[in-house]
């Protein structure tokens, strides 16, 4: 985790306390092309995000029961079953292209 802020951060969060990202390292990890405009308007509600997040830290959480599931139920997992899956045959007949038996799909990133 504190790598990804590494990345994401700009250096004077480190030393300011000061949130701000780095988002143009944000758009280039989530393969995003943005305007200047929609860089300004991401970064700033990514910064009002953290600003909050550290607000939240001011709370007294010291009796406060972890919440493990929004549900009170024992357990929120089925048991694991095997179940007949389908044909790949079937599965691979709209794939607009397959090689192999398998799904093939474009590259995504050099």
């Amino acid at each position: 985790m504190y790598i990804f802020f590494q990345l994401i951060f700009k250096k004077d969060y480190w030393t300011t306390g000061k949130v701000k990202f780095d988002i143009e390292k944000v758009a280039e990890l989530a393969m995003l092309k943005l305007t200047p405009e929609q860089k300004e308007k991401f970064g700033e509600q990514l910064e009002e995000i953290l600003e909050y997040m550290e607000k939240l830290k001011e709370l007294d959480t010291d009796n406060v029961e972890p919440l493990r599931h929004v549900l009170e139920i024992a357990t929120p997992f089925r048991e694991d079953k095997a179940y007949p899956s389908l044909d790949r045959d079937k599965a691979l007949m709209n794939a607009p292209a397959q090689e192999d038996g398998f799904f093939k799909t474009p590259k995504v990133k050099d």
